[in-house]
């Protein structure tokens, strides 16, 4: 006779399932704190333009945008119709306050990041290029040298 038998009868122990809810709610915890909703609503008209040697940008999130354009419909009504510089929410009629704009951001960036950071331009197609230079004065005024411009991949191949 042998020591051991073999019952082929018995079951499949239940799934312990009490500790399910706690890991459910440290993933969610974990992508809310990665996560990071950036949402800046236009209030300036932009027509980007196109290019034919485009590259796209690796780390976004080392990235701040500055918007250069007419202002939009419901905008134009309180501010004219001249062209306005967008900081996040804020239109600005000359580029004074890109300097603050660069210092927030930066302040709001991890110290082993600060030196990647870029300024992106995204600029109407009709704007002049005096505020592009005044700005691009301002960022250089404010150490932000890393200058980069969007642009749409141009349709035609050459």
């Amino acid at each position: 006779m042998s020591k051991f038998r073999s019952n082929g009868k018995r079951e499949m122990p239940e799934l312990n399932t009490s500790s399910l809810p706690d890991l459910i709610f440290s993933v969610l915890f974990f992508f809310m704190m990665v996560t990071s909703m950036r949402d800046v609503e236009l209030r300036v008209q932009f027509t980007t333009p196109s290019g034919t040697e485009i590259e796209k940008l690796e780390r976004k999130s080392l990235v701040s945008h500055i918007y250069i354009g007419p202002p939009t419909k419901k905008e134009r009504l309180a501010l004219g119709s001249g062209t306005r510089i967008q900081l996040n929410d804020v239109l600005y009629a000359d580029p004074s306050g890109v300097r603050d704009f660069v210092r927030s951001e930066r302040e709001s960036m991890y110290e082993h990041d600060k030196p990647f950071m870029k300024m992106s331009l995204k600029i109407d197609t009709k704007t002049q290029m005096g505020i592009v230079t005044d700005v691009k004065q301002e960022l250089r005024k404010a150490a932000a040298l890393n200058i980069v411009y969007s642009a749409t991949k141009d349709k035609q191949s050459y």
